[in-house]
């Protein structure tokens, strides 16, 4: 007796047969044998254990950190201007910086470029971004916190070269924007003491979480 299987190629419509005769079945059956001996043996004698992460060895691959190395990335600002570094800057130092390193992308005065308008008060009769598309957040209607603006802008700015600004070069670009959108005068200094003070329009716009009860997530 034989078997044949039927295998269609194609568009030509050629028909190909497979014809298994004794041998074929019989090295089919040799082989299905063979698997379930297989099979048996690693069962009798147990599956193979994984290595645990923790008993593998270290690739050596990199190195410790060194303390300077772990404070050069320590540069977190709070709120309350916890972290600011020493340093200064005016308005008028911001304005030459930020021609030269900010204006491509953010446009001129903060306002036109291809990326975030940084720029712009108006924040709607009761805050209405969530409801109104046309309200742009910048600085000026959004932001809350004048320090967390020398933050974000000194670890993540200028685009194509993050943490490349200094102390003085932040606090003068901040002192700048905020010139800008008329919330500090023109002839403002910038610095340790100054930024903390600054309140910005949208400041009462957000609280602080002070629920309590519940499991404590930190």
């Amino acid at each position: 007796m034989k078997t044949t299987f039927g295998l269609r190629l194609g568009a030509w419509g050629l028909n190909s047969g497979l014809r298994l005769g004794a041998w074929g079945l019989g090295l089919f059956a040799a082989i299905f044998l063979l698997t379930i001996s297989v099979a048996s043996g690693q069962t009798k004698s147990g599956p193979a254990q994984a290595s645990s992460p923790r008993s593998q060895a270290p690739l050596g691959i990199g190195r410790a950190a060194t303390p300077d190395e772990i404070k050069k990335l320590d540069i977190d600002v709070m709120p309350d201007g916890r972290g600011l570094p020493a340093g200064r800057g005016t308005v008028a130092e911001g304005a030459a910086i930020y021609a030269a390193k900010c204006r491509s992308c953010h446009g001129a005065e903060g306002v036109g470029g291809t990326f975030d308008r940084l720029v712009g008060r108006e924040s709607g009769p009761n805050f209405n971004f969530a409801m109104d598309p046309k309200l742009v957040k910048t600085v000026g209607n959004y932001w809350p916190y004048a320090t967390t603006l020398y933050d974000y802008t000194f670890r993540a700015m200028p685009f194509m070269q993050p943490g490349s600004l200094t102390p003085d070069e932040t606090y003068a670009l901040v002192a700048y924007i905020l010139a800008l959108n008329k919330i500090v005068p023109e002839n403002a200094v910038m610095d340790q003491a100054s930024l903390p003070k600054v309140k910005m329009p949208a400041r009462d716009r957000f609280v602080v979480d002070n629920r309590k009860g519940g499991k404590v997530v930190k």
